[in-house]
């Protein structure tokens, strides 16, 4: 049987890895097609994808702190991680370190 705890931090790795990468990419490439170049469909579609994938990261969070105990205090900075760029990247470090 698989362990529910691993297989929901995994999840919230491999989502929060995602959710990074489409923050990055709407920053760095999606934005500035928008404003330098007059593509603003690349924000269009590149937005839609991190809005999904942020909600997606946002219930994975929600369910690891569920199924493996998280603290208010992970979870909370779990959720801010995901606001900064490159933020999520350092979450796995975040969650193993021990307190």
């Amino acid at each position: 049987m698989i362990n529910d705890s691993s297989t929901s931090l995994k999840r919230l790795y491999q989502v929060g890895f995602g959710e990074g990468v489409s923050f990055v990419v709407l920053l760095g490439i999606a934005m500035p097609m928008k404003y330098f170049f007059r593509i603003p469909l690349a924000v269009e579609v590149v937005g839609m994808m991190h809005g999904v994938l942020f909600i997606a990261y946002v219930i994975a969070l929600l369910n690891a702190k569920r199924a493996n105990g998280l603290s208010a205090k992970v979870t909370a900075i779990a959720f801010l991680l995901s606001f900064l760029p490159f933020g999520t990247f350092f979450l796995e470090k975040y969650i193993n370190k021990p307190n």
